[in-house]
């Protein structure tokens, strides 16, 4: 399902015009997006989590050349399944 399909759904879901689910969905993955850049956890129960992940620097290594590289210190969102939705997958 992509974003398109997903206001789509929601449309027919909530009876709403697809204006207005569009609105809704880019709400909802704006406010998800601030979040995470803040560092917060998003946690949706039942369904997944999402979190940033902080790695420190590193000394790593170029493969064509083999030489040494500083890697600068990162952060990387993350994405956790819940309970319901594993079972739900794997039913």
């Amino acid at each position: 399902m992509n974003k398109l399909e997903l206001i789509s759904a929601l449309k027919t879901e909530a009876n709403i015009s697809k204006s207005e689910a569009a609105r809704v969905v880019q709400i909802f993955f704006d406010s998800m997006a601030d979040a995470l850049a803040k560092g917060e956890r998003v946690e949706i129960r039942g369904l997944c989590s999402f979190f940033v992940k902080e790695y420190k620097s590193y000394t790593g290594r170029n493969p064509k050349t083999g030489e040494k590289v500083m890697i600068k210190p990162k952060r990387l969102p993350f994405f956790k399944a819940g309970k319901e939705l594993k079972e739900r997958v794997d039913f």
